[in-house]
């Protein structure tokens, strides 16, 4: 460490990364009160959010052997929790964000185990696992050749762009276009931006997603590791394609969903599924060309009524960045600390909520009224869906 320094710090809080992680967090401690700046190296967005599903679940895809876990309990308030915010009446306004689907559902290709029907159908499940009578089901699960079974789940989808969007407009005077490196003393953190200028903050949050390894590992923190889970994501598109928000799961399948689906519209205004599940997870380890030869077979065997002739298909690799737990998949937010820098991930973008709820407990009370003027930055831009960059 850095020589103790006697100035008082700029901010109370200097933030890195504008994902859905470090823009939510500005807007929750803005709110409390707190002096708050933001720096982003490339775009708004541009990392694990824009290429994020946007589903806000409570976990019952976890929940596909039958039984309750780990997984799907710590997220099993998060739709109503999200309900609320996005009609206005919520914890946090999230009433301009853009929802792609208010109703999300789980299908079969065939009749499921009755373990697992009986187990959608106990107390457990009431309220979060519903029957689709065959008038209530989507257009697309109304085709006669569907010989499968239907669940409408309660779950949603949002525009993560949307999302970044709301969230910036809201406290657009405190986000700026930069990259920074972090030095800290007992007192405060000193970010160093590109160009020279130099901010300080009592604290400094690292919300950069799989960039947190660089800027701790530059910062000399090696106590907070993380590990990176790859994953091959898919998308298709294709004039008249019917949207599909819903997991599809099979007899065999186990205990996760055998592909995700959600759909998006193109900047040219055409639809597009974009596929994870178990799809994308085992799909890192096939190239692109293996990754669409098997992305057309499964959805050839789930939705054979579909005719996908003449779509686009594209992949794309993405690294969900998480905290290192001994190799396993984490639950649940995670805050790690080294002195006076915080680094987070939310695990899950339904999890946001839960990240900050963590992050403001550990706050001190706000003790810094700025009187620096703000740095002379311009603000990032906004990262668009991959699947404008990949038509």
């Amino acid at each position: 460490m850095s020589p103790a320094n006697p100035t008082p710090p700029d901010y109370d809080v200097a933030i890195i990364g504008g994902g859905v992680a470090g823009l939510w967090l500005l807007d929750r401690l803005q709110a409390a009160g707190h002096a708050v700046v933001l720096f982003e190296k490339h775009s708004l967005g541009g990392g694990q959010t824009g290429h994020s599903q946007g589903m806000i679940h409570g976990g019952i895809k976890y929940s596909l052997t039958g039984a309750l876990t780990g997984a799907s309990e710590s997220i099993a308030d998060m739709p109503a929790f999200w309900t609320e915010c996005l009609a206005g009446t919520g914890e946090m306004d999230l009433s301009g964000v853009a929802t792609l689907a208010r109703d999300y559902y789980l299908f079969s290709d065939g009749r499921l185990a009755s373990k697992i029907v009986a187990f959608f159908a106990s107390k457990l499940m009431r309220g979060r696992v519903t029957v689709t009578a065959p008038h209530e089901r989507p257009a697309v699960f109304q085709d006669l050749q569907f010989k499968g079974e239907l669940y409408r789940l309660a779950d949603l989808v949002v525009d993560a762009f949307s999302l970044i969007e709301v969230l910036y407009r809201r406290n657009r005077d405190a986000v700026f276009l930069a990259g920074a490196a972090i030095s800290q003393t007992d007192e405060q953190v000193t970010l160093s931006l590109d160009d020279g200028q130099r901010v300080t903050a009592r604290t400094c949050i690292c919300a950069a997603g799989e960039g947190n390894e660089a800027l701790l590992e530059a910062a000399k923190i090696t106590d907070i590791p993380m590990q990176r889970r790859p994953l091959h994501q898919v998308s298709v598109t294709a004039p008249g394609l019917p949207a599909i928000h819903a997991h599809a799961t099979a007899l065999g399948s186990g205990e996760k969903p055998r592909v995700t689906f959600t759909t998006h519209l193109s900047a040219a205004g055409l639809p597009v599924w974009y596929l994870g599940g178990d799809l994308a997870e085992t799909g890192a380890r096939r190239d692109q060309t293996e990754q669409i030869a098997f992305a057309q077979a499964e959805l050839a065997a789930l939705l054979p009524w579909v005719s996908l002739d003449g779509a686009l298909w594209k992949t794309h690799p993405i690294n969900r960045a998480e905290p290192s737990l001994g190799g396993a998949r984490p639950d649940l937010p995670f805050v790690g600390h080294a002195g006076n820098v915080l680094a987070c991930w939310p695990v899950k973008l339904t999890l946001m909520p839960l990240l900050a709820r963590q992050v403001l407990a550990e706050m001190p009370a706000p003790s810094i009224t700025t009187t620096r003027q703000p740095p002379d930055l311009p603000p990032p831009p906004h990262a668009t869906g991959p699947w404008d960059k990949l038509y």
